[in-house]
């Protein structure tokens, strides 16, 4: 016992000083772990660490797609929609049935269904590594959303392929059976994974002012979408993935701000953690997957898995050519519609709403507004080659691939070999397109969006916020919770720094970006919480006040400082 907390703590200490030193070095975290795990496995007396793939399938993937999830923006999502959806399906299936031929033709010993067993293993990706180098050498949002929608829905793809793969060994499997399976298994999925996230947000909004128990329900949140899913023998990632979609979604209408912060803090921490973790565990086993190889048949399980991986790439590549042209095209119906829209929402909002239908008015200017928004996003977020070919270079193998290879039946002709090739799927697309991707992006010279741009947006969303509040505190309306008034010398103070508000964010709409003035003060006001947090560390060696009194004078210099970290 004491030797697998030791190697818990050892793999956490790992994961932070790599998670540390990976930016500076401009390599992806996911990366060095499978390279250092690798290492760790060839030190003297290092175990021999084997873990059940049950366990990584369900307690290890669920988390890391919730996580992931709950911080999708739906909007986005919604509007990738199908282009998450042709990469996370069509192109998954294109993947197993593809290197599943391969495999078959130069394993034929193993039956087609093994060998396609095998191309559902290697098929999906996993965005981690990609979106991580993304984020930080800032690829546009919209590059991001699709590498992150396809990393959380292609899983199910590719396990329900494997479920009716495996099946297909011992028992003939119906083209049509596959399809109604495939079928069932999401609509099931989404079913539960709605009811969960409902639930769980309908839950959590009636506990107020209690963030570590709501923190604690969002921990099992996964796990009950997951499990009973699974149950079903339905996709319990598909139900995973809606449950944090939707509570990701609801958060802001439900939940309140310490428990936002709490909840992204905590979850933060665990994606790190469990994403990491299986990374160096992947590095870690390889040393005990090769050597439950015969050594005659290493150097061509090692060739075949060379050759999957190309054949991998290959199909990514091919199939993005389709993908961005049908997004080029949606692009340029996007311009074109963009004045046939805003004519027609002119002519609607000028006429107003007809007697008793002012509520159907105003659900008519909601979709408007959103369908403008809409064709304004596709018009303007076209993606070009450069962006399809950072897409079709971001094909990283890595935690389904590796839990998934150890769960094929254990009487399976060449088992071992098979698992092998997974592992070096997995092994030679993180090191080799995850380690060059860096600079396939700087080599594309593709860039987020224009910061001046940003700027303004969000310049002019803080003004719309801030006339929100001034309208508030201008309503006769306007009462205590109790029906009481408030007092007018508040109001008028409240009112007064509102409107210095507004002024100082119209002053920004109208100059030229300059962020000089935003630096001092976000400068300014942590010198002033350091010297506050080092007069509370006097008071506190001093002994002169209690340590009730000391505790939450630190708790508001913590919520103080929180504001402008």
């Amino acid at each position: 016992m004491q030797e697998w907390a030791l190697l818990a703590v050892a793999a956490v200490l790992i994961i932070v000083a790599v998670s540390y030193f990976a930016p500076r070095l401009g390599v992806a975290a996911p990366v060095l772990l499978v390279l250092v795990g690798m290492g760790c496995s060839q030190m003297p007396g290092a175990p021999h660490l084997v873990v059940e793939p049950e366990w990584i399938l369900t307690i290890v993937l669920p988390p890391i797609l919730y996580s992931a999830a709950v911080n999708v923006p739906v909007v986005d999502f919604r509007r990738d929609f199908r282009s998450i959806g042709a990469l996370s399906v069509l192109l998954v299936a294109v993947s197993a049935f593809g290197t599943g031929l391969l495999i078959w033709w130069l394993l034929p010993e193993i039956g087609f269904a093994a060998a396609l067993a095998l191309g559902a293993v290697i098929s999906p990706p996993d965005a981690v590594a990609a979106t991580s180098i993304g984020k930080k050498l800032g690829l546009p949002p919209r590059l991001v959303t699709i590498l992150e929608g396809e990393g959380l829905v292609n899983d199910a793809t590719a396990l329900v392929l494997l479920r009716t793969a495996v099946v297909a060994i011992t028992a003939s499997v119906s083209f049509g059976s596959a399809l109604g399976d495939f079928a069932y298994a999401v609509a099931v999925g989404v079913a539960i994974g709605a009811a969960v996230g409902i639930v769980s947000v309908w839950t959590r909004s009636r506990i107020q002012g209690q963030p570590v128990l709501t923190t604690a329900i969002s921990y099992v949140v996964p796990f009950l979408a997951f499990i009973p899913a699974e149950e079903v023998h339905a996709s319990g990632v598909i139900a995973v993935v809606v449950a944090g979609l939707i509570t990701g979604h609801q958060s802001a209408r439900k939940f309140t701000a310490h428990d936002r912060i709490s909840e992204r803090t905590n979850w933060r921490t665990i994606q790190l953690l469990l994403e990491n973790g299986v990374f160096l565990l992947v590095g870690f086993e390889l040393t005990s997957v090769v050597g439950a190889v015969a050594d005659e048949g290493l150097a061509r399980t090692l060739v075949i898995g060379v050759l999957a991986t190309l054949a991998l790439v290959v199909l990514r590549v091919a199939f993005m050519i389709p993908v961005i042209a049908l997004l080029r095209r949606q692009q340029r119906r996007a311009d074109a519609f963009t004045g046939k829209l805003d004519a027609f929402a002119d002519r609607f909002t000028a006429r107003g709403p007809r007697p008793g239908e002012e509520k159907r008015y105003e659900r008519g200017i909601r979709m408007l507004q959103r369908k403008q928004a809409d064709v304004a996003f596709y018009a303007s977020e076209g993606l070009s080659w450069r962006g399809g070919a950072v897409l079709a270079w971001s094909g990283m193998r890595g935690v389904v691939t590796v839990a998934a290879a150890q769960t094929l039946p254990e009487d399976l002709p060449h088992r071992d070999e098979l698992i092998l090739i997974a592992f070096t799927v997995a092994i030679l697309t993180l090191v080799v397109q995850g380690g060059s991707l860096p600079l396939v992006i700087r080599w594309l010279g593709i860039r987020g969006n224009d910061e001046e741009h940003e700027r303004r947006e969000y310049a002019r969303l803080a003004s719309e916020l801030v006339t929100a509040s001034r309208t508030l505190l201008e309503s006769d309306a306007l009462c205590r919770e109790n029906g009481e008034p408030f007092d007018e010398h508040l109001l008028e103070q409240t009112l007064e720094r509102v409107v210095a508000m507004s002024e100082n964010i119209e002053k920004k709409l109208s100059e030229e970006a300059s962020d000089l003035e935003l630096r001092q003060r976000l400068e300014l006001q942590r010198m002033m919480a350091d010297a506050q947090q080092n007069a509370l560390l006097d008071a506190r060696a001093g002994g002169t006040y209690a340590s009730h009194t000391l505790e939450k004078a630190q708790n508001f210099i913590d919520s103080q400082s929180a504001r402008f970290l």
